[in-house]
């Protein structure tokens, strides 16, 4: 007895530290990255001392090189190729125009629009990392419950619920597809064809919106914060806008006193050399040279850098790309100081742009209806200016005295140019990846590589999307999986969870398999809970002699589960602000979601094997 365990110790011990990691993970008491490296100096000591070694053919199954496989593994390389094509395609506003086609369609179609906007999400997160959409979205959401009289907490979880169920249809819908896909092919060598969760993810999907609909309607809070995140600056900024050559609003006429390239602008004064024209407009027709004297929100003017940057030339040439320039074109509000050297001189005088590289894009001043050239504006003490320049440019202005930043006002702006190449690269990964044209880990580590070159987001941009606690975390997980897989701990414990399931059949099996599965995926990484139990799962099949796909499939589905706690996914706590949740709110949503999901999955899942040829 005693030398048999002495024999197993390799066994024991790596079930030791799989419990110890889950219960440090899910403490939460320890940083992620600490957790991550000391479970990783309890897998390498003792079996870089003691290999572990298969006593019939010699093989070395377990070292140092092996449990370090898991940093090189390609599903990891995958996983921080997307998320930098995600990135990329966030920085460069590719899915702009198709969000601001949806929003414009809710101000006519409302309720539709909505559950149109909630299926673009989940299309979107299908293929795609689900925190940039959840970013890209929460304005966008905020805007639509502002403008539908909602406060914004109806809708906020929702946005996240959803992106997690489109990341459940194909295999690069999320990381924890991913490394699961490639902790089965580690444990059978058996690859998953990129859709191949498509016809169970969609009826998840189906079950999960189904819900969402109830749960949206008597379930969500309703709930507003101090400082709701749908209020509307309505603050107007005085700009000039020059027609030069190449300006699209050369040979615009107006039309009801509006022109139609400057939605939301009001226009106060076009000055065509010494003459000065004044509103109304009617069939004014705009030629190269005019000088037009605008006002407009800042969201107003920044949405015309976005849409059409070609009618601010004016200002776009005047910012300048030096060397070691970050490359990202920054707005930002500053007032004007009290004693500052630049009161009482204009624009032109300060000589901003020669003195910053930046340029001031407007000036807003209380109480004022100013029809004058903006640059021979003469300022005064509390004047707010709305700056435009290159991210390093504008931070560098933190430390002039004569004007004070508005940190909280920052906001970088994608570059439109960029978009197309953003959109094609992506469509490009999406293709070579799911015709088997290339591995996934190929195409995503090509399409990272490519957004780099395109310039749709520097290397600064790319290094953020990569996260440290990720990379180690799937690192160590991966470890962790395949040190339960080669000393049997994957095996003993498969043998004492089948026996459960044995009197109920297949289905009780698949039963208790996602429901361990979705209480881990709430408690731990979703990550590391599917590659720690995939190999368990795999095991978990062989011992009740059926297809291992059956099990593995259910533990992705469970995995991606992270309805129930903030803390489950990223995603969740990117809501939790915009949507002033509480930790209860998820509680008392997500876990009745994740009910309605195991008992559905579990009553459809078997005729759905069955009816492909897994259970016979």
């Amino acid at each position: 007895m005693i030398e048999t365990l002495i024999e197993q110790w390799p066994m024991w011990y790596a079930l030791a530290v799989v419990a110890g990691a889950v219960v440090l993970y899910a403490a939460d008491r320890f940083a992620i990255e600490s957790v991550s490296a000391a479970v990783l100096v309890a897998l390498l000591v003792p079996f870089s001392v003691f290999p572990l070694v298969d006593p019939a053919t010699q093989e070395v199954l377990l070292d140092p090189g092996i449990l370090l496989s898991g940093f090189a593994n390609p599903a990891l390389f995958a996983i921080l190729g997307l998320l930098i094509v995600g990135q990329g395609m966030y920085q460069s506003g590719a899915l702009e125009y198709p969000t601001r086609f949806l929003v414009a369609a809710y101000d006519k179609f409302q309720g539709a629009a909505v559950i149109v906007i909630f299926a673009f999400i989940m299309i979107v997160s299908a293929f795609l990392n689900n925190t940039p959409v959840v970013v890209m979205f929460v304005p966008i959401i905020a805007a639509i419950a502002n403008q539908g009289g909602m406060t914004a907490s109806r809708l906020m979880m929702p946005l996240s619920f959803m992106s997690i169920l489109g990341g459940m249809c194909t295999t690069i819908g999320s990381s924890t597809n991913l490394l699961a896909v490639e902790a089965f092919e580690l444990a059978e060598g058996v690859r998953l064809d990129f859709f191949a969760l498509m016809p169970l993810g969609l009826v998840m999907v189906a079950m999960g919106s189904a819900y969402m609909f109830f749960a949206s309607r008597f379930l969500m809070p309703d709930r507003e914060g101090p400082m709701e995140a749908t209020e509307v600056d309505g603050r107007q900024f005085v700009a000039q806008i020059l027609v030069d050559r190449g300006n699209p609003l050369i040979g615009e006429v107006a039309k009801a006193g509006r022109f139609e390239d400057l939605p939301d602008i009001t226009v106060r004064m076009i000055q065509r050399r010494d003459e000065s024209i004044l509103p109304p407009f009617d069939d004014t027709t705009l030629r190269l040279g005019d000088k037009l004297i605008v006002a407009g929100t800042r969201d107003a003017l920044t949405q015309i850098l976005r849409k059409k940057p070609e009618i601010l030339n004016s200002f776009m040439s005047e910012t300048e790309t030096v060397e070691g320039a970050s490359g990202e074109l920054t707005v930002v509000e500053a007032v004007v100081a009290p004693g500052s050297r630049i009161i009482g001189r204009s624009i032109d005088q300060i000589r901003f742009r020669f003195q910053t590289n930046c340029v001031i894009l407007g000036l807003q001043r209380r109480s004022r209806m100013i029809r004058t050239e903006v640059s021979s504006i003469r300022l005064e003490a509390g004047d707010v200016l709305l700056i435009l320049g290159d991210r390093d440019d504008v931070r560098a202005l933190r430390n002039d005295r004569d004007i004070i930043i508005l940190e909280r006002s920052m906001q970088m702006l994608p570059d439109p140019a960029h978009a197309r190449w953003a959109a094609g690269i992506f469509l490009g990964v999406v293709g070579a990846a799911s015709t088997g044209l290339l591995p996934i880990a190929v195409a995503a580590v090509i399409g990272a590589t490519a957004m780099l070159a395109a310039g749709c987001l520097n290397v600064r941009q790319a290094s953020r999307a990569v996260d440290q606690r990720v990379y180690l975390l799937v690192g160590v997980a991966l470890g962790l999986g395949l040190a339960l897989q080669r000393t049997g701990g994957a095996d003993l414990i498969a043998s004492i969870i089948t026996p459960i399931a044995t009197a109920g059949g297949i289905t009780a099996l698949i039963a208790v398999i996602f429901a361990i599965t979705a209480v881990l995926t709430n408690l731990l990484s979703n990550n590391a809970t599917a590659v720690l139990l995939i190999p368990i799962g795999v095991s978990a099949a062989h011992t009740a002699g059926i297809d291992p796909m059956i099990l593995v499939l259910t533990i992705i589905y469970a995995a991606n589960c992270s309805f129930a706690t903030p803390v489950a996914y990223q995603t969740n706590l990117l809501v939790m602000g915009p949507g002033h949740y509480k930790f209860s709110d998820f509680i008392r949503v997500g876990v009745p979601m994740t009910l309605v999901l195991w008992i559905g999955y579990t009553l459809i899942a078997p005729k759905y094997f069955e009816a492909v040829g897994l259970m016979g």
